[in-house]
């Protein structure tokens, strides 16, 4: 089990990753949308939705870790590292679906 300290400051980590990959993402898409003459509100609101799985890859650095982890604290008996395991999973995720709401309510469209 990790040490408090450092089980909070990885959960806020991956939250922060998610958010970044899918804002940052959808931002810098727009300007690729408005340089290649396409609209960039409609190229942002479609590439936020598209970069949530990748979001959430990035900020669990990769999904064989994390499932090759569950497989090995569950064999092992250790759910408590498979409720931290989770728990890292739903911060990314809910940073990523934040991130998505953020570029939705930004340019007032609904996917």
């Amino acid at each position: 089990m990790l040490p408090i300290g450092e089980f909070w400051s990885t959960t806020i980590l991956n939250f922060c990753i998610a958010l970044g990959v899918v804002l940052g993402g959808a931002l810098l898409g727009g300007v690729g949308a408005f340089f290649t003459n396409q609209p960039p509100l409609y190229a942002m609101l479609k590439l936020a939705d598209q970069l949530k799985i990748w979001a959430l890859v990035a900020a669990l650095g990769g999904t064989f870790d994390t499932i090759k982890s569950f497989e090995l604290h569950i064999l092992g008996g250790e759910l408590n590292r498979v409720a931290q395991q989770l728990i890292f999973i739903l911060s990314a995720f809910f940073g990523a679906h934040l991130g998505t709401a953020l570029i939705q309510w930004l340019i007032q469209g609904d996917m």
